[in-house]
């Protein structure tokens, strides 16, 4: 898939089908959880960047990438409940990301900083060929949307928990939602400074957000058990 243009087609077809799926599983949660799943918070459209280096990486953020310049290229897209634009970007439109080496692995926080995007809404990595397909997008889509609703769900008991510390889980959120995983580490050692596997995390140099979450949830007692372990000193919700 050589030619730019059959590319480009690809890719907008993929990010469609992603989008579509979300907006599927989405359907399934609570009206609630759906208006404070990333991807569908925040009103307007959501600015998607398609970044082709050694792996193909799609970046979804609500922040303004500007007017285009040069050789940028623009798309727009939408379905019910949800518009995009679709830019697409390689070493030739941002000479920054030759800079990139993906040799060993993909570069995630390299490629946002050669873009200038600093909050994202999902960042994923697509294979070119056999994984540019709908299909593969339907799985991501649907993934995306499942991780994002247990995470309004985890956030929601947590707050429960920690009575007094409430504003710091409402900032973790926002941390959260912009896709800043050193900012949730933090935020978590701070509504649970004694438990050692959320410290562990926030010492960490590239902490798992899921991980971070999980290990907060856990230190206030998890999804089942509504009694708080004692590093928070927290009383439990009424079930």
């Amino acid at each position: 898939m050589a030619d730019p243009m059959r590319m480009r087609e690809a890719v907008a077809e993929y990010v469609a089908a992603l989008h579509g799926a979300y907006l599927a599983q989405a359907d399934t949660f609570p009206p609630g959880a759906r208006g404070r799943m990333p991807l569908l918070a925040g009103g307007g459209p959501v600015h998607v960047a398609a970044v082709g280096v050694r792996n193909l990486h799609l970046l979804a953020t609500r922040e303004d990438l500007g007017p285009l310049r040069g050789q940028e290229v623009e798309q727009r897209g939408s379905l019910p409940g949800l518009e995009w634009t679709l830019r697409f970007y390689d070493p030739v439109v941002v000479p920054a990301l030759g800079l990139v080496d993906e040799s060993a692995e993909p570069q995630y926080a390299e490629v946002r900083g050669a873009l200038g995007i600093q909050t994202t809404c999902y960042h994923v990595v697509a294979q070119p060929g056999s994984g540019l397909t709908p299909h593969h997008a339907q799985h991501v889509g649907s993934g995306l949307a499942s991780g994002h609703s247990a995470a309004v769900r985890d956030f929601d008991t947590i707050r429960s928990r920690v009575r007094g510390r409430e504003a710091l889980v409402d900032e973790l959120v926002g941390a959260s939602a912009a896709g800043l995983p050193r900012a949730q580490a933090l935020l978590a050692r701070a509504i649970a400074p004694r438990d050692a596997a959320v410290a562990a995390l926030a010492e960490s140099p590239a902490p798992d957000p899921d991980e971070v979450r999980k290990a907060l949830l856990a230190s206030v007692g998890g999804r089942r058990d509504r009694t708080p372990r004692g590093s928070t000193g927290a009383p439990a919700a009424p079930a």
